[in-house]
């Protein structure tokens, strides 16, 4: 780097020819010279306008250089310019005391030319350097700061998005999470007001749905604003834009009198049809929006359009899941009506059926013999024989039908009791052995040994034992075999009913359970039927704290009730 050549050099000599003579020397060479001849002159010129550097004599009558040195070195705004001694002392100490004081040099009188200009051309560009490593320095630590701070701001923003995501998320209330969105960003961002608007498209309008605003502002909610009143501007949030702007004239009034007043951002909330409303924000006119503010404000309204998504398919699904309720009470309240309105007429048709049974044989006109093969019997008997079945196939229809109403409306209260499960389950299984004897399949009880007692709702229960094994009694081949297990496991009593010679497919055994399914295919499980009997074991089975299941492979099924050895709560069982 070249020499400096110019500055403001401010030169303290008592001498009038001393100082003469710098100043032309200096003045030749480019720099502004100001001359004093005392010591307190000097302080107030340095005061007055600090120079970039002083040339200050040391021997001087009313204070000498090495007490101006040291009064400029203790003003904060003097203490950096350079001082360079002039003296005709040469000793050591005074040299050295003139550094000690603050000067950057000392020159010896009498002084030759040269030396002085290279000394002074020196510091001043020592100085210059040092200004503008300075300068530097402030700039560099001006824009540190600047970044640190949109830092922190970006951080806050951050911790801002995070907030109003997880309370508009956390929500399904459209209603909290629009009001919800408006306050945390017009509390966030320090705004004068905040908007949510929706767009009517069929009456190319947009209705300002929820605010925040400050209490100086005026309330918009609810006005209806047409779009042609700013169609720029709509159009930009109709393509899913980000927009901002000042109403400068607007074509007709808008709410608030916005124009000329703020500046507003616009971002569109959107859904899988496009732009279905927007969030407007307000500022004082003479502000804008940041870079960064944009980005938080189109992050937040991607967040509030998600969770508005959200809530509409919640209330839609809602509202679905009431109209099936209620069409569901409607079936249920039809099926109630039809089997109490069928049970009296089937059940007279039973006993008239049963009597004409009894006259007729009084006739002679039907056998007496208990049970005879159906290859014998006459015609009048097969018809009696069908009128028989089929209203005893009726009346289990209605009863069940009626059993699963009962448990829906869990209106029915549960009996405890306590009993020995090994002495029940022998009890239970006798009328079945006895029909298994007489016709194929086998049955085969396997019932551990020391049970321990079983606490539950014996009625219930029993019909589950006995609903499966009568299907299975019902489904099972000539050829296969049925056998009832029983295991514990952890604080449950398993009771397994398995057949052989059928298998329910994979995909059937989860619909087996639901009212009125039956396997449509042709297997040995498509037997006549009323399509309740497993889905009552299900209720039953729930109302008892119970879970049944079924597995079927290898050429045999298994139905598994799972019961707890105590219920939840027990009042006064009785042991049987």
């Amino acid at each position: 780097m070249q020499a400096a050549t110019s500055g403001d050099i401010l030169v303290v000599d008592d001498s009038p020819d001393n100082l003469r003579v710098l100043a032309i020397m200096l003045e030749q060479k480019g720099y502004q010279v100001r001359k004093v001849l005392s010591g307190s002159l000097a302080l107030k010129a340095a005061q007055a306008a600090p120079p970039d550097l002083i040339l200050l004599d040391i021997c001087m009558a009313d204070m000498d250089g090495y007490t101006v040195c040291q009064k400029l070195k203790a003003t904060e705004h003097l203490s950096q310019i350079p001082v360079i001694f002039l003296s005709a002392l040469n000793e050591l100490d005074d040299k050295i005391r003139a550094f000690q004081v603050g000067g950057v040099d000392y020159i010896t009188k009498p002084f030759q030319v040269e030396e002085v200009l290279a000394r002074v051309q020196n510091h001043m560009l020592v100085r210059q350097l040092q200004a503008k490593l300075e300068q530097q320095t402030q700039t560099l630590e001006a824009k540190i700061q600047a970044q640190t701070l949109k830092l922190q701001q970006a951080l806050e923003y951050e911790a801002l998005l995070k907030r109003i995501t997880d309370r508009v998320r956390a929500s399904l209330d459209e209603t909290q999470i629009l009001q919800t969105a408006v306050q945390e960003l017009a509390h966030g961002l320090k705004l004068l007001c905040c908007d949510t608007v929706e767009y009517h498209m069929a009456t190319a309008t947009v209705e300002i749905c929820y605010e925040w605003k400050h209490d100086t502002i005026a309330s918009a909610l609810g006005k209806i604003i047409p779009i042609a009143d700013l169609p720029d501007v709509h159009e930009h949030i109709l393509r899913e834009e980000m927009v901002q702007f000042c109403v400068i004239a607007p074509r007709s009034p808008l709410p608030r009198q916005i124009e000329r007043r703020y500046a507003i951002l616009g971002s569109p909330l959107t859904n899988e049809q496009g732009t279905f409303g927007a969030m407007w924000l307000f500022r004082h006119h003479t502000e804008s929006f940041t870079e960064l503010e944009c980005y938080l404000a189109r992050q937040v309204a991607d967040q509030v359009a998600i969770a508005v998504r959200q809530a509409r398919l919640y209330q839609t699904t809602q509202a679905q899941l009431q109209e099936f309720e209620r069409l569901n009470q409607l079936k249920d309240d039809f099926l109630s009506t039809i089997s109490h309105e069928l049970r009296t007429p089937i059940s007279n048709i039973k006993l008239a059926t049963q009597m004409l049974t009894l006259v007729l044989k009084e006739q002679g006109l039907l056998s007496t013999t208990p049970s005879q093969p159906e290859a014998t019997l006459t015609p009048a008997e097969q018809y009696l024989q069908i009128l028989h079945d089929e209203c005893d196939k009726e009346i289990t229809l209605v009863s069940a039908l009626l059993d699963l109403l009962r448990l829906d409306s869990d209106t029915e209260p549960i009996s405890y009791t306590t009993i020995h499960p090994s002495d029940w389950l022998i009890h239970l299984t006798e009328p079945f052995l006895s029909r298994t004897q007489a016709h194929h399949p086998p049955l085969h009880i396997d019932i551990a040994q020391n049970l321990p007692p079983l606490t539950t709702d014996l009625d219930y229960l029993e019909r589950i034992i006995t609903e499966l094994l009568t299907n299975a009694c019902k489904y099972t081949p000539a050829n296969g075999q049925i056998q009832v297990n029983t295991h514990l496991e952890s604080n449950s009593l398993l009771i397994q009913v398995i057949n052989t010679g059928v298998e329910i497919p994979p995909q059937e055994q989860t619909l087996i359970f639901e009212k009125f399914y039956r396997i449509p295919n042709h297997d040995p499980w498509k037997y006549s039927g009323t399509g309740l009997g497993l889905a009552l074991v299900k209720k039953l089975a729930e109302r008892l704290g119970a879970v049944v299941s079924v597995s079927s492979g290898d050429n045999q099924t298994c139905f598994t009730v799972k019961v707890p050895l105590e219920p939840a709560t027990v009042v006064l069982p009785q042991v049987r």
